[in-house]
């Protein structure tokens, strides 16, 4: 239980931040003003400032939109895009599966990080919307897997011969029966994934790839690790607060993984 209040603390503390956070920051993120760059914490700039001289505070709050934006989109599109082959594959089996199946291993032969900035370095300028294709191109293996392997073992249950007995067609049983009983993983792999797309976007942006907005966590972090000796508080803050959040969306991914698998039960 204190899992789960941490966790899912942390989460909706992130998704308010992401809604609202650009209207209550105190300043604007691409504020300039070199007389108080890399100013410690006080009470007109809370968080210090960095770079500058925009207010940490207000980068955080502008980013934490990009952060969810991404994350939402990229893991709303893997888990369309894997779940639909995933399933398909493991109900159809044959050379269905077996191409599903090559499509999968290709992707997971190259490191996910090396694969999306080899998408990236060939866009010369690299917007949101190439940033979610990226880690899309990679992201729904996983989804993929686990559905196919849930459909490999309901294809054979009891409830899914009856429905083919009966004369229902594949693709009545797929969507009535296979689709959904895969929610369960599904959801718990999701909410994983939400904490590993954020962390994804900010090494992208970290390394220069990101969508090309100032307000970003990863060109946070990368601006104090280039003071990281003189002005530690920057590099700190953002690389904390990336940490946290995505700890909260692991830890409320274990949960559901404790709650959803009967095994674990």
């Amino acid at each position: 239980m204190r899992r789960l209040s941490i966790g899912v603390a942390i989460a909706l503390a992130f998704l308010i931040c992401a809604l609202v956070g650009p209207w209550v920051a105190p300043f604007s993120p691409v504020e300039i003003n070199l007389e108080r760059q890399y100013q410690t914490p006080s009470l007109t700039h809370l968080l210090g400032t960095a770079d500058n001289g925009v207010d940490i505070l207000s980068v955080l709050l502008h980013g934490a939109r990009l952060a969810g934006v991404v994350a939402l989109l990229s893991v709303g599109i893997s888990l369309l895009v894997g779940t639909s082959l995933g399933a398909y594959a493991g109900y159809r089996g044959g050379r269905a599966d077996h191409v599903v199946t090559a499509m999968a291993d290709l992707v997971q032969s190259f490191p996910a990080i090396v694969l999306n900035v080899a998408i990236l370095a060939m866009i010369a300028r690299s917007g949101l919307i190439h940033l979610v294709l990226a880690l899309a191109a990679n992201g729904w293996v996983l989804y993929a897997r686990i559905a196919r392997a849930q459909a490999l073992a309901l294809r054979e249950r009891e409830f899914v011969l009856a429905a083919r007995v009966l004369g229902a067609s594949p693709v009545q049983i797929l969507f009535r029966h296979i689709l959904s009983n895969l929610a369960g993983p599904l959801l718990v792999q999701a909410s994983a994934g939400l904490g590993a797309a954020i962390l994804a976007e900010s090494t992208l942006s970290f390394l220069g790839l990101g969508p090309g907005v100032s307000a970003s966590w990863g060109a946070l972090l990368d601006q104090g690790s280039a003071v990281l000796l003189r002005f530690p508080h920057v590099a700190l803050i953002a690389g904390g607060v990336i940490a946290i959040t995505v700890l909260g969306f692991n830890l409320t991914g274990d949960w559901l993984h404790d709650r959803l698998d009967p095994h674990s039960r």
